[in-house]
């Protein structure tokens, strides 16, 4: 066995625990899913990035997730592999047919999961109104649909 040699991790060097917690709201478990089950603000557009803290708040809280699929246009990388703590993501991009403000969740034997992706940019109030409106088990709107109201009519996310 080698002695402790007292040298630190690099300050650079991220380790999964390390990384910061998901901004994610998510609707009841006991209610069905509309068009959205939640919300998730990423920090940045950087998805190989991003999904770890994702889908280590999902691994805890709903099951491992297996798959994701998302819009190609709405992230500027589209790896196939999407490594994450302890497993390995797989990722499928639509380019018609799938809302360009959502990205899909599957966890093996459990379900998926739509998820109404705040853009990066979001000021904090807008992302907190979009972020309660995806999670509302009363609301049935699409993620799109959600940004389109809150272009049109910043209240209307809260109603």
């Amino acid at each position: 066995m080698n002695a402790p040699t007292g040298q630190r991790a690099s300050p650079d060097r991220t380790r999964p625990s390390a990384l910061p917690a998901a901004r994610l709201t998510l609707r009841p478990p006991t209610f069905p899913s509309g068009p959205v089950s939640g919300a998730w603000w990423p920090r940045s557009d950087d998805l190989p990035a991003e999904l770890p803290a994702l889908i280590k708040a999902f691994d805890t809280s709903r099951g491992r997730v297996t798959r994701v699929t998302a819009h190609r246009d709405t992230w500027p990388q589209t790896p196939c592999d999407l490594p994450v703590d302890g497993h390995t993501v797989k990722a499928a991009w639509l380019t018609s047919g799938f809302d360009p403000h959502a990205i899909r969740l599957f966890s093996y034997g459990v379900g998926r999961w739509d998820l109404l992706v705040v853009p990066p940019g979001t000021d904090a109030a807008t992302a907190a109104r979009l972020m309660t409106a995806a999670a509302d088990p009363g609301l049935h709107r699409t993620a799109s649909g959600l940004l389109e109201d809150e272009d049109t009519n910043p209240s209307a996310a809260d109603t």
